[in-house]
């Protein structure tokens, strides 16, 4: 079970648990900690319990058992607009019938700021996301991703130490998405503001977060830098959740410190690093990326086992080929070239041999 904590904490999760109808837990036994300043992305698919524990940091829920602390304080029975915690949600949920000027100063007003603090921190705010020109609008008045950029700038104006975002990029198109995926970093770590940010797009998880903690059926699969999940899964549901993921199913014939062999269903030898296994004769799925993949043997190590593969599909993607292959037995084997002048372009039909660094290839659970 994932457990980060901490003396220096500024959020906490002490085994936390959610349930609706008193038999069945949506959020297990949960620990999490958080450092201030961190941007923190939930990830996983829908029913994972992503969003309850979300919910259950603004206040809008209540743990079934456990605690909740905010810098060392328990927030449990603190109701919700009393957690100085800001919010950006999908659907905005501007108030249609201000201005934008006027949507910013409500939550000041209702903390009994002054007029002209007030006047001065709303104008701060849209200046964070360049949108000082809009303050006379309404909400219908504005695109999509202008009403997004006021919605963030709306939980950024009464300085909040905790922004917590659901989804908050999910009804944008692709492009706009990418641009502020990038600006909501940047501000956020610009600011110092410890971040919690949901969301099933892996590529938004991977690109925006110090760390993304893997949700599925209720628990943290696994807790890690994006670029330590993507590279060293620790189970198969966060190989196959995280990017696209090659896998064969077999069993383990070997094991020599950090390396072992398996021997597949269809009786062919690869080299993998025993992640998941400990024994011969385990059941393993084994998991490697498509752009491990090396289709020059030069390359690998002279004692490493390679594969017969038949090419099924050559694709020219612009910056690199995706070539799908038929390997024991699997008709969906992906690998990943870089687009270079000295790559052949495959034909479907033709016979090539594969193989990989037994590093680059993780015996995961079955």
């Amino acid at each position: 079970m994932a457990d980060t904590a901490t003396d220096q904490a500024f959020v906490e999760f002490e085994r936390v648990q959610k349930s609706y109808d008193g038999e069945i837990l949506v959020v297990k036994d949960l620990n999490l900690s958080m450092p201030k300043g961190e941007f923190l992305t939930m990830l996983g698919p829908s029913g994972s319990g992503k969003t309850t524990c979300l919910m259950m940091l603004a206040g809008f829920e209540t743990a079934t058992h456990g605690e909740i602390k905010l810098d060392g304080r328990p927030i449990n029975n603190i109701p919700p607009h009393k957690r100085g915690i800001g919010m950006v949600f999908q659907n905005y949920a501007l108030f249609p019938h201000m201005t934008v000027a006027e949507n910013l100063s409500f939550p000041l007003e209702v903390r009994k700021i002054g007029k002209s603090e007030r006047e001065e921190k709303v104008m701060r705010a849209l200046g964070m996301v360049q949108m000082q020109d809009f303050a006379g609008r309404r909400p219908a008045q504005l695109s999509g991703g202008q009403q997004q950029r006021i919605a963030l700038s709306r939980a950024l104006v009464f300085e909040p130490e905790l922004v917590l975002m659901d989804e908050p990029l999910g009804a944008l198109d692709k492009q706009l998405r990418e641009t502020l995926q990038f600006e909501i970093t940047n501000l956020a770590h610009d600011l110092g503001i410890t971040t919690v940010y949901v969301t099933h797009d892996q590529t938004e998880a991977l690109t925006m977060s110090d760390r993304v903690a893997v949700f599925d059926d209720g628990r943290i699969q696994q807790l890690a830098p994006p670029d330590e999940l993507y590279e060293e899964p620790q189970n198969s549901f966060v190989a196959q959740f995280i990017g696209e993921n090659n896998t064969l199913m077999g069993t383990v014939s070997k094991i020599n410190g950090d390396r072992c062999e398996v021997t597949l269903d269809g009786g062919e030898i690869i080299d993998a690093k025993p992640v998941n296994v400990s024994e011969v004769g385990q059941r393993t799925r084994v998991s490697i990326r498509p752009e491990r993949v090396e289709m020059n043997k030069e390359r690998l190590q002279p004692d490493v086992h390679t594969l017969r593969a038949e090419v099924l599909e050559f694709i020219y993607m612009g910056d690199i080929f995706r070539t799908r292959l038929r390997v024991a037995g699997n008709d969906d084997f992906v690998i990943k070239t870089r687009n270079a002048p000295d790559q052949v372009r495959l034909t479907p039909g033709t016979q090539i041999e594969i193989g990989w660094l037994p590093q680059d290839c993780r015996a995961l659970d079955a």
